[in-house]
């Protein structure tokens, strides 16, 4: 009988192999939200503007203390509105076996430190995520793949969110402006919104309970599918701050 650490072995030299299907490759993508095709394998439609949204949690804290958290990426309508929970048969509860399997463990281990719920099991958040808002994206249908595995369209899902978060480091743009986290300053929304925005190269939401900072949304078009398409800052379309003119933004 193999001990545990050879089983895991195995399985880990097996299971990347339990993935063959193959996205769609696009030619002549078009700009999601202003664009148009017929083709929704290469054409985010109608949720073309997807929103990359963070979180700032403080009570309780999760993540690390230099970092804002993943909350996740939602396909907006392009015009304020959306769609969720598209296709109950897709409802995954395995993700992180979903991503072992394809061998996405690397993207397994960061969603830990940087993917977490502050009120139920992260894995329980990742299921409400990608049955929401994942099922929702035209170009992850499973008709869009060519040898469709069930399951490989939520892992490309979540090493598309990853990859995104990365390049979004919130958290730096604003200690680089000046703005740390302090239990005693407060600062302007003002001034946040511009070193975001300069930093990000489009406009940015944050949201705030009652006056502190405790969650952002960054906007993109993409070009193409969202698995291997051009994502371009965008406006946020349809969503607006609640946060007061003076805001806080407490260490965790």
């Amino acid at each position: 009988m193999l001990s545990l650490s050879k089983t895991a072995a195995a399985l880990a030299v097996i299971l990347p192999l339990a993935f063959a299907g193959t996205a769609p490759t696009c030619t002549n993508p078009q700009l999601s939200c202003s664009g148009s095709s017929t083709n929704t394998c290469c054409f985010n439609t109608p949720g073309g503007l997807f929103q990359q949204v963070q979180f700032w949690d403080t009570d309780p804290v999760t993540g690390p203390d230099t970092s804002w958290t993943i909350h996740g990426l939602w396909p907006n309508n392009c015009d304020g509105t959306y769609s969720e929970n598209c296709d109950k048969t897709r409802a995954y509860t395995n993700i992180t076996q979903l991503l072992t399997a394809a061998g996405q463990t690397s993207t397994l281990s960061y969603m830990k430190s940087y993917w977490l719920s502050d009120d139920e099991s992260d894995e329980a958040f990742w299921d409400h995520e990608w049955e929401t808002h994942g099922t929702c994206i035209s170009t992850l249908k499973p008709s869009c793949y060519t040898g469709y595995t069930p399951g490989e369209e939520a892992v490309d899902f979540f090493v598309k969110v990853v990859s995104l978060f990365k390049t979004l480091p919130t958290y730096t743009w604003l200690a680089n402006a000046g703005i740390t986290p302090s239990s005693s300053k407060t600062y302007s929304l003002s001034a946040m919104n511009s070193a975001l925005e300069k930093a990000f190269g489009a406009p940015v939401i944050l949201l705030c309970d009652s006056s502190t900072v405790y969650e952002i949304y960054y906007a993109f078009d993409v070009m193409g599918s969202l698995q291997s398409g051009t994502f371009v800052p965008a406006t946020n379309t349809g969503s607006k701050t609640n946060c007061p003119s003076t805001v806080k933004y407490p260490p965790k």
